[in-house]
């Protein structure tokens, strides 16, 4: 007596008979027979793919829109809490009625209001020029509510403009107006070259007529500033003096005295007290000059230079704008004159070319590493009887070839796609493409394996190809569809970082759709074209009638099937292809796993947990630091800092990072931030407390040692300034890591408080140069007036603030016309009588009498302090604490580190009674979270589409719920390999596990789906589930395998590694869960027994 798996009933002969062609279209048949037209779809769509990648524009970053408008307003002589209280406010209030206002932002310093207002990232890129030009009228139509005296409000709107390339003017000996010409000339040929947007000047320096009147002098002659002023104003003006009107002809009639030449201004006579005449220029130094304080300097390599940046058209191509650049630059540079040299400062198309190299260099490895999967795994074949062990396989390179041929095909129409609909090569859709690579090769895989495998049964090529679109072609359609379906939260995402990343979803989508398209059709067609059954191999029992006869032998041990065969009713599968040692085990394994389903369930949920707190310990990360070779240098100094001492500063800081070693070149702003050369740069407005520097590396290698030095140095040998070294980053700029916001109503309570955060960040070891940016406060020298005094002598405050005003900076009194020229003429006194700050005593004031008194005689200066700058979130006073933090840290594990104390800081604040007061979290971790929470905006319905598409092709809940929960099984793989391997979970690396569930349940799908085909066919339930498990192992194993090392080579990129790491890691595992778990789970979702041993008798 021996045990034995009970045989079923004999299969009725409608089971028995072999799987014959069923009724309707096949696309896969169709192709075949329409042979030629399959050929030339395939030759033109190749050429017109190539021919499309020529023509798609090449970036940096995909194109992306600035929601963001800068108001600024100037009201002179305004403290800043004046302006923050007059003028800030009362715009921020019209600003606040704007559609889709999101943020409002301002600062408001001495005499000088700017307001950042941004719009919802929701908002239409389309929309975004009418919601400008909503907020132009408004508070056009506000303007005269504002204070007596302010000047603007003015808008700029242009953040869009990358100056990828800038060029630096070299003209050393020559003077400003001299080299702003020669500028002029370079910027006019620039304009002319192909793709250019715009040139913009940058350093320029303002032409000024100074007349300096000694007012000494003027006391001593019996004159005051008023009068002079005056008579300077009126002598220059344009007046219309009207036109003559005679019977044939219209006169106008001009009156001569305008100043035509700095002789005239010489010449013009001024009218004393005693009605006495003099010459300007006999009480009056003139002299041309420029704009001081100086405006925004430009300096490269210790050259003072004047910056020309060039902004390519949208959707232009960079590369193509460097060499149109590069012909055109050498071309200029032969007509400039001795001693002027044009310098190439910024170079995009250089780091572009590179970039894009690189990528493709990746594309190519990935390709290397699919194909040799295809081939190997696809082709590999044992011999047929007693063979030395290495002649025992050998490899068919056939099937691998079907691959090689489908990759560059789905590749050109993808590039066709992308043309069509406006995606450039950048750094997105590149990367994007490596990841479809491992991806559109799964449809092909899969259909190809299908038809060698009934190749192998003794199917022919065209039965084979056919019957690979009957059994896979739905199954593979809803696996493509539910992959794509992963992406879309990318795709619908309504904010900054969806915007950025919208690449990855369109790519993705056009090649996984195209590769299901061209399995279907391109593929059943190479294949009968290319595949060839492997000679010898005897003819399954149950394979259809027709075959090839050059291969339809004997059926050899077709009487002698295994009882596993036999019992399930599977007789299209011959034993020689599953009954090897490798099946057998592996079956021995899922049996195992279905029969201790609940252990199974249970080690499932147990790796789920695991992973989940595995995600606990990985660092968090918005987008990693760009691999460019630039390093940014920020010199801040104390608030109301002047240009002068800045630039004292600045010029040394800049000689010392000249003499670093692996520094190439060294450019600098001093009195601003370097204008937008790269689309994530945070941008620095002007102010005369700022410098930054551009300080290239020769290479990556020497960056990281400066990254490393630089720091020491400038704190070391510079320590009046605060120093900031970083790098360029990547996606939506943000200002640093780790900042909190400190909000609340009283100025000076708010300062207290956010001493207080600040201590507590500059206490953490894991923080480095923390402040805030409300700075310090600023000298103010205040002239206390005695006002009883002031009015007997008839001399007014606002008198006395001109008076001053002439004597510090001087005024302007009209403007000397050259050509299309329009010269300032600025009356002031000497530099003798105005450098020091006691020289303001000697200020002499006209009185109603006549004469002049001192200054001094009325008003008592008086040294003070005030606010500096003011900065408010929301029309509330904010301080905003921020910092770097240490190397190998994130700001969002630094920032969740500190934020328990701040809470309990916050707590003793409202315990105090001070409940308006309450800090936010700001920086990276606010906008990674806005991020996140738009791409989470879109998850429910990447669901709900996914579990439709589930149920049309499973018809079926339970299984469609089966195949749903496998989706977040490689949440273990992510996090073992995130941490493995030391990457962060970036915002990239979040949209990569998003996508993750698709390409998961693409699996499960195609073995949920082999089980429901068995079990149609009067398989038993325990043995449909098993051998379904075994025959899917290959075409699953394969697909993963090629999705999990076509990341390989993406791995090492900057932007990409922790996305295709966590796409690695969460694949690896989740392929073997849906291979050993969803058996188990299947059965015990349908509570699928084991058939019961039977007692039979013996031999």
């Amino acid at each position: 007596m021996v045990l034995r798996l009970p045989l079923p009933p004999l299969p009725s002969e409608h089971a028995m008979t072999p799987v014959q062609p069923k009724e309707g279209f096949n696309l896969s048949r169709w192709a075949i027979d329409h042979a030629p037209l399959t050929r030339y779809l395939m030759v033109v769509l190749m050429v017109l793919g190539i021919a499309a990648y020529f023509q798609l524009g090449q970036d940096e970053d995909p194109p992306f829109t600035f929601r963001a408008m800068v108001v600024r307003t100037y009201w002179p002589g305004a403290t800043a809490q004046q302006v923050a209280e007059q003028v800030t406010d009362k715009i921020e209030r019209t600003l606040q009625e704007v559609p889709n206002a999101d943020k409002i932002r301002s600062y408001s310093k001495p005499g000088e209001s700017q307001i950042i207002l941004e719009i919802k990232d929701s908002t239409r890129a389309a929309e975004v020029a009418n919601i400008w030009y909503t907020v132009r009228k408004k508070v056009g139509d506000m303007r005269y509510t504002l204070p007596q005296g302010v000047q603007g409000p003015f808008f700029n709107d242009d953040f869009g403009d990358v100056y990828g390339v800038i060029y630096a003017l070299q003209a050393e000996g020559y003077s400003y107006a001299e080299v702003k010409q020669f500028a002029d000339d370079v910027r006019q040929q620039l304009l002319r070259v192909p793709d250019v947007a715009k040139v913009e000047l940058f350093g320029v320096q303002d032409e000024k007529l100074y007349i300096e009147v000694s007012q000494k002098r003027l006391s001593q002659l019996g004159l005051d500033m008023n009068a002079v002023l005056a008579q300077l104003g009126q002598q220059n003006a344009v007046e219309g003096a009207g036109v003559v009107q005679t019977p044939q002809d219209q006169v106008q009639v001009r009156v001569a005295g305008q100043f035509q030449a700095i002789e005239d201004l010489r010449a013009m006579p001024i009218r004393g007290a005693t009605g006495n005449m003099l010459r300007l220029g006999d009480i009056a130094e003139i002299r041309r000059g420029y704009v001081e304080p100086t405006a925004v300097k430009v300096r490269h390599e210790g050259q003072e230079v004047i910056a020309l940046g060039v902004s390519m058209t949208k959707g232009g191509d960079i590369i193509r704008l460097g060499k149109a650049l590069h012909a055109a630059t050498a071309s200029i540079a032969k007509t400039l004159p001795a001693g002027v040299q044009l310098v190439n400062v910024q170079d995009q198309p250089k780091s572009v070319a590179s970039s894009v190299n690189e990528f493709v260099k990746v594309l190519i490895e990935a390709v290397a590493i699919v194909l040799a999967v295809s081939f190997v795994s696809l082709g590999m074949h044992k011999r047929t009887g007693e063979q030395r062990w290495w002649k025992r396989w050998y490899i068919d390179p056939r099937p691998g070839l079907v691959v090689a041929i489908t990759i560059p095909l789905v590749l050109a129409v993808t590039f066709l796609a992308m043309w069509y609909w406006g995606i450039g090569l950048h750094k997105v859709s590149l990367g994007s493409l490596i990841i479809a690579l491992g991806l559109l090769v799964d449809d092909a895989i899969i259909a190809v394996e299908m038809m060698v495998r009934k190749m192998e049964e003794g199917y022919d090529k065209l039965r084979a190809a056919t019957f690979a679109y009957e059994i896979t072609a739905i199954p593979m359609l809803t696996g493509t569809l539910i992959t794509a379906v992963g992406f879309l939260p990318i795709g619908i995402a309504k904010s900054a970082v969806g915007e950025y990343t919208f690449a990855i979803f369109a790519v993705t989508v056009i090649a996984l759709v195209l590769s299901w398209i061209a399995s279907v059709y391109f593929v059943p067609y190479l294949g009968t074209l290319l595949l060839k059954p492997p000679p010898g191999r005897p003819k399954a029992v149950g394979a259809p009638l027709g075959g090839s006869k050059a291969h339809a032998v004997a059926s050899v041990g077709a009487n002698n099937l295994p009882p596993h065969v036999v019992a399930a009713g599977i007789t299209d599968d011959p034993h020689e292809v599953f009954d090897s040692p490798f099946y057998t085990a592996f079956r021995r394994l899922v049996h195992w796993c279905v029969e201790h389903r609940w252990m199974t369930i249970g080690a499932t949920l147990l790796i789920f947990a695991l992973g989940i707190v595995g995600m606990g310990k990985v660092q968090q990360q918005f987008f990693p630091d760009s691999n460019r070779p630039e390093i940014l240098v920020d010199l801040w100094f104390p608030e109301g800092t002047s240009y002068a001492g800045n630039e004292e500063v600045t010029l040394r800081v800049e000689k010392r990072l000249m003499e670093q070693p692996g520094v190439a070149t060294v450019s600098g702003w001093v009195g601003s931030g370097v204008p937008r050369f790269y689309l994530p740069l945070d941008q620095v407005f002007p102010q005369s407390n700022v410098s930054q520097f551009i300080v290239l590396a020769q290479d990556l290698k020497k960056r990281e040692a400066l990254l490393a030095s630089l720091p020491a140095l400038l704190a070391q040998e510079f320590p009046e300034v605060r120093g900031r070294v970083k790098l360029l980053p990547n996606g939506p700029p943000v200002p640093y890591p780790v900042q909190f916001r400190v909000m609340g109503p009283d100025p000076a309570v708010l300062r207290a408080h956010a001493d207080e955060v600040k201590a507590v960040l500059r206490a953490s070891p894991h923080m480095r140069g923390v402040n805030d940016n409300w700075n310090e406060s600023v000298k103010v020298l205040r002239l206390e007036v005695d006002q009883d005094k002031a009015r007997a002598l008839g001399v007014t405050s606002q008198s006395i603030a001109q008076a001053s005003k002439v004597m510090q900076t001087g005024m302007q009194v009209g403007q000397y016309r050259e050509g299309d020229k329009l010269i300032d003429i600025v009356l002031r006194q000497p530099e003798d009588e105005r450098r020091a700050i006691t020289d303001i005593a000697n200020a002499y004031l006209p009185t109603a009498s006549g004469r002049s008194i001192p200054l001094t005689q009325i008003a008592k200066p008086v040294f003070t302090w005030e606010p500096g700058v003011m900065w408010r979130e929301g029309r509330e006073y904010a301080i905003t604490v921020q910092g770097d933090v240490v190397k190998g840290l994130q700001g969002a594990t630094v920032t969740q580190q500190l934020l328990p104390e701040l809470r309990k800081i916050e707590a003793d604040w409202h315990a105090a009674g001070q409940n308006a007061y309450h800090i936010t979290v700001a920086g990276a971790v606010a906008e990674s979270s806005k991020g996140s929470s738009s791409i989470a905006a879109g998850v429910p319905i990447m669901l709900f589409i996914t579990f439709t598409l589930l149920m049309l092709q499973l018809h079926s809940f339970s299984r469609a719920m089966l195949v749903f929960l496998t989706g977040p099984l490689g949440i273990a793989g992510v996090a073992g390999a995130l941490i493995l391997l030391g990457r962060p979970f970036g915002f990239v690396a979040l949209l990569g596990v998003i996508a993750l569930m698709g390409m998961i349940q693409r699996n499960s799908v195609i073995l949920i789906d082999q089980i429901e085909q068995d079990r149609a066919r009067g398989v038993p339930a325990w043995d449909a589930i098993v051998e379904s498990a075994v025959r899917r192992l290959r075409p699953i194993v394969l697909t993963a395998a090629a999705a999990v090392l076509a990341m390989i080579p993406l791995s090492r990129s900057v932007f990409w590694g922790p996305m295709a790491v966590a796409i690695m890691g969460g694949l690896i595992v989740a392929t073997v869960l849906t291979l050993l778990a969803l058996p188990a789970m299947y059965a015990a979702w349908f509570r699928v027994r084991r058939p019961e041993p039977e007692v039979g008798a013996g031999d």
